[in-house]
């Protein structure tokens, strides 16, 4: 089965894009989903996260003390290098494990924020960046989640940047609301499909 791999900076559309080949019939792992729910739920990784960043990891309820790591990791790059060494890992045996339930398909999707930095392309086909000017994201993520600018240009800097990403990625899906992306996204669905066959 053929898998791709969708990814973009924050703002940049992966997620409708996404949702696009989800409408024409196409699973899609969403692996920052993934990684937030195995946080509470996979045993290994939850021994991992309070041996590296303590009890207060936790509250008593199983509940991932989201603030508590943000306030660590957020400030330190080696923090979140170790948190992402003990998270990536938990989030490819999540991809495995669906992967062995879907059947079926002429191709799966894996969208995912960290798609390069993870490694996680090489468990892929291809690639597809989608890509929006940063003026354009900025934008649309202190209009969907109440950032602001510092906060948005601060996440979005602890990612490779849109031009290493667009280089590494084997298709590019613009949204930068001058392309229509139903389109774009319909003509890459044709060519998976026909590789699949």
């Amino acid at each position: 089965m053929i898998k791709i791999g969708i990814t973009g900076n924050i703002g940049g559309g992966k997620t409708t894009v996404s949702k696009i080949f989800e409408v024409l019939g196409i699973p899609v792992f969403y692996a920052d989903d993934a990684a937030k729910n195995m946080m509470t739920s996979d045993p290994e990784l939850i021994k991992g996260i309070k041996a590296a960043f303590g009890k207060g990891a936790y509250f008593d309820d199983g509940a991932l003390n989201r603030k508590h790591i943000a306030g660590i990791v957020f400030n330190d790059e080696a923090e979140l290098t170790k948190l992402n060494a003990l998270v990536h890992p938990a989030t490819f045996r999540a991809f495995d494990a669906w992967l062995a339930q879907t059947k079926n398909v002429p191709y799966v999707a894996k969208e995912a924020a960290l798609l390069f930095e993870s490694t996680s392309y090489k468990m892929c086909d291809y690639s597809i960046m989608v890509t929006a000017p940063l003026e354009l994201r900025i934008q649309r993520v202190m209009q969907r989640d109440g950032l602001s600018r510092a906060e948005i240009e601060s996440r979005d800097a602890k990612q490779f940047s849109e031009e290493k990403k667009t280089k590494l990625a084997d298709f590019v899906i613009l949204n930068d609301d001058t392309e229509l992306v139903i389109p774009q996204v319909l003509k890459l669905h044709q060519k998976f499909s026909s590789l699949a066959h």
